[in-house]
């Protein structure tokens, strides 16, 4: 049986994703299970409530780490979670919409419903050095996966998605 939890999953190679993913997490509160994609279980999936995945953006799709969590758990929750809330974010160096538009289509499959517009970060790295860089994310940015945080697990809680 879900939980009111908030799985917030996520990936991140230049610091950029894991610090929006802890901001989101701050936001949630108690309710956040924040867990790495390379960690993540079915059984941590089928508990959850709601979904929160958050990875960067590497050439025009979502990072492979995030792809192997939804290889290793697509068919054990297949039909199983229909009608949890998700929302995205996507740390980007462009414009961020491939990685996006994967997540949105595999998520289909499970017929997840988006509670919230995607968040996309645009860093504008677009030199091979500046994409391997690690990255600092502007406070602004932080605030709002903090905001999305605090909303998904208020609507969790109130039983509202």
């Amino acid at each position: 049986m879900p939980t009111a939890r908030l799985l917030i999953l996520w990936h991140s190679r230049t610091g950029a994703s894991a610090a929006l993913a802890r901001a989101a997490a701050e936001g949630a509160g108690e309710a956040a299970w924040l867990v790495a994609a390379a960690e993540a279980e079915p059984a941590m999936l089928l508990e959850a409530g709601g979904y929160l995945f958050c990875c960067p953006e590497n050439l025009g799709g979502m990072t492979g780490a995030m792809k192997e969590l939804f290889d290793r758990a697509y068919y054990p929750m297949l039909g199983q979670v229909e009608g949890r809330a998700y929302a995205t974010i996507i740390a980007a160096g462009s414009d961020g919409e491939g990685a996006q538009r994967q997540i949105d289509r595999i998520v289909t499959g499970w017929r997840l419903k988006r509670v919230a517009p995607p968040l996309i970060v645009n860093l504008g790295a677009q030199t091979p050095e500046a994409i391997a860089a690690p990255k600092s994310v502007p406070a602004s940015r932080l605030a709002e996966a903090q905001a999305l945080g605090a909303g998904l697990a208020e609507g969790l809680a109130m039983g509202v998605f």
